[in-house]
C-alpha cells in the first residue's frame, strides 16, 4: 500500500512539473520560438553541408580552400523557399484563374436569385391576395437596407483588418529576418552549441525536450499535410463527379477549411447540401452529404491514430492532449497539446523514479 506522504508527494510532482511546462509554454516559448526553428532546421541542413562542403574543395598555390558550411546551408535555404515559392506560384496562377471565373458568374447568379424571390414573392402575392408587386417591392427594400448597412459596417472593419495585415506582415518579415540569419549562426557554431549543451546541467531536458518538438512536429505536419491532401482530393473527384467546373478550386478550399479546427468540411458542404435539396436537387445533395461523411470520418478517427503512431501515443490520449492544448494555446495547442503531454510523462520519469520506459518515438 502506498503512504499517504508519497502519494503527496507525487501530486505536488505532477503539479508543479505541470505548470512548469504550461509556463514555459505560455511564456518563454513565445521568446526562443524562431531559434529553436532555426537550430531545427540546421540539424536538417547539416548532412548535406557536410557533403558538399567536403567536396567543393580546391587548391591554390599549395592552399586549400573550401566553400564556408554557412554559406551553403544558406544557399540551400534559399533554394528551398524559392521552390516552395515557385509552386505556390503555379498553384496560385490556377486558383486565381478559377477565382476569376467564379466572379465572372456572380451576376449570373444573383440575376438567378433576384427572380427566384420575385416569383416566390408572386406566388405569396397571390395566394394572399396582396396587390402586385406589395411583397417584391418590400422584399427590394429590405435587402437594400441590409447591402447598405453591410456596406457601412464593412467599410471600417476592413480599414482595421488592413492595418493589422500589414502590421502582421511586417511582424512576419521581422520573423523570417531573424530565423534565417540564426540559421547561419546555428550553422557557424553547432560543434559548439552541442558542446554547450552537453555540459549543462539541463542537458538530458534539453535533448528530452528536443527530441519531443522534433519527433511531435514531425508527426503533426505530415498527418495535417497528408488529411489535407486526402480531404482536397476527395472533395474534388465528388466535385468533378458532379460536374462542378470549380472543383479545382473548391476542393483546396474545403481542404484548407477542413483543417481549422472551428470550422470543418461541414461549414461549407452542409449548407450546399441543405441548399441542394431545397431547390430538388436531389443527386447532388446526397453526393454532398455523403462528401461531407466521408470528410468528418477521416478527419476524426484518422488524425488521432496517426499522430498517436508516430509519437507513441494512444488515439484517445492524443485526442485528450490536443482539445487541452486547443483550449490553453488556441490552434498552436494542436502541436503543444501533445507535446507537453509527452513532456510531463518524461519529466514525471526522471523526478519521480524509474516507472518504466519513456515512450517510443516511431
Amino acid at each position: 500500500m502506498v503512504k499517504p506522504e508519497k502519494k503527496l508527494k507525487k501530486v505536488l510532482l505532477i503539479l508543479g512539473i505541470t505548470g512548469a511546462v504550461y509556463g514555459g509554454f505560455r511564456y518563454l516559448l513565445p521568446l526562443v520560438i524562431p531559434f529553436l526553428l532555426a537550430y531545427a532546421t540546421a540539424v536538417w541542413l547539416r548532412p548535406s553541408v557536410r557533403f558538399l562542403e567536403r567536396r567543393l574543395k580546391w587548391n591554390l598555390r599549395g592552399k586549400e580552400f573550401c566553400v564556408p558550411g554557412w554559406l551553403i546551408g544558406a544557399a540551400e535555404l534559399l533554394l528551398l523557399f524559392a521552390g516552395i515559392i515557385f509552386l505556390f506560384y503555379l498553384g496560385g496562377r490556377m486558383f486565381f484563374a478559377q477565382i476569376r471565373s467564379f466572379i465572372s458568374q456572380v451576376p449570373l447568379w444573383a440575376n438567378r436569385l433576384e427572380e427566384w424571390v420575385t416569383a416566390a414573392c408572386l406566388r405569396l402575392e397571390a395566394a394572399f391576395g396582396f396587390s402586385a408587386g406589395f411583397l417584391s417591392d418590400r422584399v427590394g427594400s429590405v435587402a437594400e437596407e441590409l447591402m447598405e448597412a453591410a456596406r457601412t459596417a464593412t467599410m471600417p472593419a476592413l480599414m482595421d483588418q488592413s492595418v493589422q495585415a500589414v502590421g502582421k506582415l511586417a511582424g512576419g518579415l521581422v520573423f523570417f529576418f531573424i530565423y534565417f540569419i540564426a540559421v547561419i549562426l546555428c550553422l557557424q557554431e553547432m560543434e559548439e552549441l552541442r558542446e554547450r549543451k552537453s555540459r549543462s546541467v539541463f542537458h538530458r531536458e534539453l535533448s528530452l525536450l528536443g527530441r519531443r518538438l522534433v519527433a511531435v512536429g514531425n508527426a503533426w505536419l505530415r498527418t495535417q499535410l497528408l488529411l489535407f491532401f486526402l480531404v482536397s482530393l476527395i472533395c474534388m473527384a465528388g466535385l468533378l463527379l458532379l460536374g462542378n467546373s470549380y472543383f479545382l478550386l473548391l476542393g483546396p478550399v474545403i481542404g484548407l477549411v477542413d483543417a481549422l479546427p472551428v470550422f470543418g468540411a461541414g461549414t461549407v458542404l452542409i449548407p450546399w447540401f441543405l441548399l441542394s435539396f431545397l431547390q430538388g436537387r436531389w443527386g447532388q445533395g446526397v453526393v454532398l452529404l455523403f462528401l461531407y461523411l466521408v470528410c468528418y470520418l477521416l478527419r476524426q478517427v484518422a488524425e488521432a491514430r496517426l499522430m498517436g503512431g508516430q509519437v507513441g501515443l494512444t488515439a484517445l490520449e492524443t485526442l485528450f492532449s490536443m482539445y487541452v492544448g486547443l483550449r490553453l494555446f488556441g490552434i498552436t495547442g494542436f502541436l503543444l497539446g501533445p507535446i507537453g503531454f509527452l513532456m510531463i510523462e518524461d519529466l514525471l520519469r526522471i523526478y519521480g523514479g524509474p516507472s518504466g520506459n519513456p515512450r517510443r518515438l516511431s
